[in-house]
């Protein structure tokens, strides 16, 4: 009979059974143990952390934009002011389909391509829930349309926000400059915690230079916000600060009597109050309108601009460079007279021309006939070239340069504005760099009546000229009168003083001051025409930069100005300080292809010394009322 063969251990079953719920128990107990050290890491280690996370989820921080600072000139006249404005602006979190809602918009408000364009920059600068602008200033009639439509455009809304307006218009475009939008590279360079609210940055002018001060401190509002992140009411509100006015050195009044006293002409004037070096005017004909720019300049607009002959967008006070000409001769003279190289009794003959030792080459003089016998001081009421031929050949290139870098040519003089020029000038050494040729005497013949390579801005001259006034005290040239800060008070700006220019005799001052009164009032004078019909005294020198040289047919080495097409004749410099017992003005005046400098200078004086004498601040002029 066959052995049976059990089916089943029963006793082996349970056994696995138990050795299975074993490592069961176990495995949940290592899990719920895992699960107990995670969550007292979490709740103690951790606490601070997880706290301050929950928190920011249902907190948010609304950034307040500050009030920008306005600017005044030295009487309170308003140069740049915040005006209220309708803008279109958008919440990108709360419009589904952003191509399409543009798409619709065009059809209710008027949006240009460059609108729309600069809108989607901004949209990659700033967060999902802020109000980002579309349009800035709607016309009443756009406002209308979109408040009936705007039920079809969530997201999009009609906000009252301050822009920046110009009163003057182009008036004052060069020196208080303009606002814009902010652009990528800016947005690297600022701090944007800062500018979070803020869309717009100074570009130019005192309004670049001072962005910090008129921008102000951004505010904050604590704001609840939903699970998915929305504001749903404000909790608590940090106030922001607004920006500092400020009070320019600049006489409103003076500064447009400059721009009428050039008219149409192309050129610059700068005046300067010699004893502490602020700036009254400072005019760079043809200007712009810097409102162009605040919402954003159109192509065709800028391209007008850019490529105008006239180039409206070139500071020509402050970045011009032009040879000094016969405005570099009272300085000469001043280092002749120091050095003993020449006394106020030492004369030289012009017979109209001067050649170098060995040198048939003739450098003609201005009067083709020649002054006859000549001392310093008439050389420079006259102004004969070919006595400073003489003069630098004894003097030499280095002389020359120490003078004029005295009186601070060839370096930016540190006015507060951006990107100023320096000028040039030259020494052998710059040649050799600059040109690779050697350095000869007939560029030092040449350099003495301002020609060659030398190169200076209307600021310098007229910073220069101020100096000169001065005999020899010298200051920065500066434009921030005083700043008005957020609670009222006030900061004045002290006038910073330079290394004086010293002479080891004092009377040297008169020798040359005297001789450019003379310019002015000798019939033999260069700027003879000024007039002497005159309340105050005035020291003056004249230059002429030649565009081409040509000869009239007599042989004069004047051009004949009236034969020569505009853009190609002379430019004319202008240096004048008064009253020359105590100077109150010094200018710097260039006319380019127009000799009308001095009775652009005429008048200026007239205007400003005019109203002094006779008790009176010159009158405020009244701004602009409308937009352009």
């Amino acid at each position: 009979m066959q052995k049976r063969i059990p089916i089943k251990n029963h006793h082996r079953e349970i056994q696995l059974t138990q050795i299975r719920c074993l490592v069961v128990f176990i495995v949940i107990c290592i899990l719920i143990l895992c699960l107990l050290f995670r969550l007292i890491y979490l709740q103690i280690n951790k606490h601070d952390m997880y706290t301050t996370l929950s928190n920011n989820n249902w907190l948010g921080l609304v950034p307040i934009e500050p009030t920008r600072g306005l600017i005044f000139d030295r009487n309170g006249v308003l140069l740049a002011d915040n005006i209220p404005v309708f803008s279109l602006d958008v919440i990108p979190f709360e419009v589904r389909n952003m191509d399409k809602t543009l798409a619709e918009l065009t059809h209710i408000v008027s949006l240009s391509d460059e609108d729309i364009f600069q809108f989607k920059k901004q949209l990659k600068q700033h967060r999902r829930f802020d109000e980002i602008p579309l349009k800035l200033k709607l016309s009443e009639q756009e406002v209308a349309r979109f408040s009936e439509n705007q039920h079809r455009f969530p997201g999009v809304m009609i906000k009252a926000r301050p822009i920046r307006y110009y009163p003057f218009g182009n008036s004052f475009s060069h020196v208080v400059g303009y606002v814009g939008r902010i652009n990528t590279q800016e947005l690297k360079e600022i701090d944007q915690g800062n500018y979070s609210a803020s869309h717009y940055i100074g570009k130019l002018g005192i309004e670049k230079f001072y962005e910090e001060e008129l921008h102000g401190t951004v505010g904050y509002q604590q704001a609840e916000n939903d699970a998915s992140g929305k504001p749903l009411r404000i909790l608590k509100e940090i106030n922001s600060v607004p920006g500092k006015n400020i009070y320019l050195t600049i006489d409103s009044g003076l500064q447009l009597e400059a721009e009428k006293a050039l008219k149409d002409i192309r050129g610059a004037i700068v005046a300067i109050q010699p004893a502490t070096g602020q700036v009254l005017a400072m005019v760079s004909n043809p200007g712009f309108n810097p409102n162009l720019f605040v919402s954003g300049i159109s192509h065709d607009d800028y391209k007008a601009l850019r490529d105008s002959p006239d180039r409206p967008l070139y500071d020509r006070s402050l970045r011009g460079l032009y040879p000094l000409a016969s405005t570099i001769k009272p300085y000469l003279a001043l280092q002749g007279l120091n050095s003993g190289i020449i006394s106020e009794e030492y004369n030289t003959y012009d017979p109209g021309w001067f050649t170098l030792k060995n040198s048939e080459h003739e450098y003609r003089c201005w009067v083709h006939t020649g002054h006859g016998n000549v001392n310093v001081s008439r050389a420079i009421t006259s102004s004969c070239d070919t006595f400073f031929y003489e003069l630098s050949t004894h003097m030499g290139i280095r002389r020359i340069d120490s003078i004029l870098e005295q009186f601070g040519y060839g370096s930016p003089t540190g006015i507060d504005l951006d990107h100023e020029l320096g000028g040039n000038v030259p020494s052998p050494e710059w040649k050799k760099k600059v040109h690779g040729t050697s350095w000869y005497e007939g560029d030092t013949v040449i350099s003495a009546i301002g020609q060659g390579y030398f190169q200076a801005t209307p600021l310098q001259l007229a910073s220069a000229v101020a100096t000169l006034a001065n005999r020899g005290k010298r200051f920065v040239p500066y434009l921030m009168l005083r700043e008005q800060h957020a609670d009222g008070s006030i900061t004045e700006q002290t006038p910073t003083a330079l290394e004086p220019v010293t002479l080891a005799n004092e009377d040297t001052w008169d020798v040359v001051i005297d001789a450019m009164k003379e310019v002015v009032e000798s019939p033999q004078g260069t700027a003879y025409r000024f007039g002497r019909d005159h309340e105050y005294t005035v020291a003056a020198k004249t230059g002429t930069a030649q565009v081409i040289s040509r000869r009239g047919n007599n042989g004069d080495a004047e051009d004949l100005q009236s034969e020569i097409p505009e853009r190609l004749r002379d430019h004319h410099l202008f240096i004048v300080f008064a009253p020359v017992e105590n100077p109150q003005i010094a200018l710097g005046i260039i006319t380019e292809n127009s000799s009308f400098a001095i009775e652009a200078a005429r008048s200026l004086l007239d205007y400003y010394l005019g109203k002094k004498q006779n008790g009176n601040r010159p009158d405020s002029p009244a701004p602009q009322t409308t937009a352009q």
